[in-house]
């Protein structure tokens, strides 16, 4: 059955918009119809147009938010381990979802896997929104019959790392606006309030004191040049950008992410725990340990830590331990090391990586909590001092007129 988009006018005169399944155009029309509506307009809405090959995916699948993936996959999980078969499970997932981008794509995974598709090969039509570790995985889960199991874990480690996202995105939010609303506010009285105050100094006729001068100063600088200054970010921004994205530009902006005050620890910890959360998730799901570390190594977001990961991957080639090139590459912390290692010796690596992984994520809310801790205020003291510096700028000379006048 296909999916269909359609706008029809109903018996009381509005026009309603949705989504209806049917095998044809035509059936649809007349399944609308038994509903009392008059379709308009109707058109088939596929994720991916069946056969078609890309690397970006469909347009839809850009647009579907990991939570729920994490919600489908643990629905999917139920369902399958209800000993539902996967067609149905599928066909029951594209009638409850909400989410029209993830429906769609439901859709046409459902349409894929009657036609006689693996699970696992249907998803990869949509990387971007079933990335390398959920295929893995599934394809893992439907070679040892326990595709149920795996979804679970799958939705668990979702949801993990959507915390973990909210976590780092909400400690960051709060400080990162308090900054812009406070440049926007200098901005605000360097281009508008200064100039006027100007125009009262130079009647005067008086020699400024030197912090009047100098706010003076701002913001002619700022009133005369905003436009280049603009661009000046604009073209900076561009560059900075384009220069991290090379080789070299990357191996030191991620090597400064590490090292930054406060920040660093915060980055390391976040790379920590994707590396242990998704090896531990793929190793206990049934997925080869080569496999396993080349996801995770593509994952953690850092080159130097990357790295780290590639040396140990080559070591398992060549019959030799993980812990050891990871304790040597610097990157990770002694307590994982050893836990790693202690992993390896007595067969139970994924449950040692589930541990470093809930760790670390506890150490992740601590971190992020004290630093937001330490920034409110910090940013308080800013505003503070700059705006008293303003005040007092301002005040001195005109306490000084008042003097004059009497």
């Amino acid at each position: 059955m296909a999916l269909f988009e359609y706008k029809a006018i109903g018996a009381d005169g509005k026009t309603n918009k949705g989504l209806v399944e049917s095998d044809s155009s035509k059936s649809a029309r007349m399944k609308l119809k038994k509903q009392g509506l008059m379709v308009t307009d109707i058109a088939e809405k596929n994720a991916m147009k069946k056969g078609a090959k890309t690397s970006g995916g469909s347009l839809f699948a850009a647009r579907v938010k990991q939570e729920d993936v994490a919600i489908m996959t643990r629905q999917l999980a139920s369902l399958v381990k209800a000993n539902i078969p996967l067609v149905d499970a599928l066909n029951a997932l594209v009638e409850q979802i909400d989410s029209v981008a993830l429906k769609t794509i439901l859709a046409q995974v459902r349409e894929s896997v009657n036609e006689g598709s693996s699970l696992a090969k249907a998803l990869t039509q949509h990387p971007k929104a079933f990335d390398n570790i959920f295929i893995n995985m599934v394809e893992a889960g439907e070679s040892s019959g326990t595709l149920g199991l795996v979804l679970l874990r799958l939705a668990d480690l979702k949801e993990a790392q959507t915390r973990l996202r909210r976590k780092v995105i909400g400690g960051m939010t709060y400080p990162a606006v308090m900054f812009f609303v406070a440049i926007a506010v200098l901005i605000g009285i360097f281009t508008f309030v200064i100039p006027k105050l100007q125009q009262i100094f130079v009647s005067m006729n008086k020699q400024l004191p030197w912090t009047t001068e100098l706010l003076i100063w701002i913001s002619v600088q700022v009133t005369t040049w905003w436009p280049a200054m603009g661009m000046g970010c604009v073209a900076g921004g561009y560059l900075f950008n384009r220069y991290i994205n090379t080789t070299k530009g990357r191996e030191k902006w991620d090597s400064f992410k590490l090292s930054a005050p406060v920040f660093g620890k915060v980055t390391r910890m976040v790379a920590i725990n994707r590396f242990a959360s998704t090896m531990a998730t793929l190793l206990a799901s049934g997925v080869p340990i080569l496999t396993a570390m080349s996801i995770a190594r593509n994952l953690v977001g850092n080159v130097h830590i990357a790295r780290a990961i590639e040396n140990a991957r080559s070591n398992i080639t060549e019959g030799q331990s993980i812990a050891e090139p990871l304790k040597r590459s610097g990157e990770f912390p002694p307590l994982v090391i050893h836990m790693i290692s202690i992993g390896e010796r007595t067969g139970e690596l994924p449950t040692m990586l589930k541990n470093v992984s809930d760790s670390y994520e506890e150490q992740v809310t601590t971190a992020i909590d004290s630093m937001t801790a330490l920034l409110e205020p910090a940013m308080i003291i800013f505003m503070g001092g700059t705006v008293g510096f303003i005040v007092v700028s301002v005040i001195m000379p005109l306490m000084e007129m008042s003097n004059i006048s009497r």
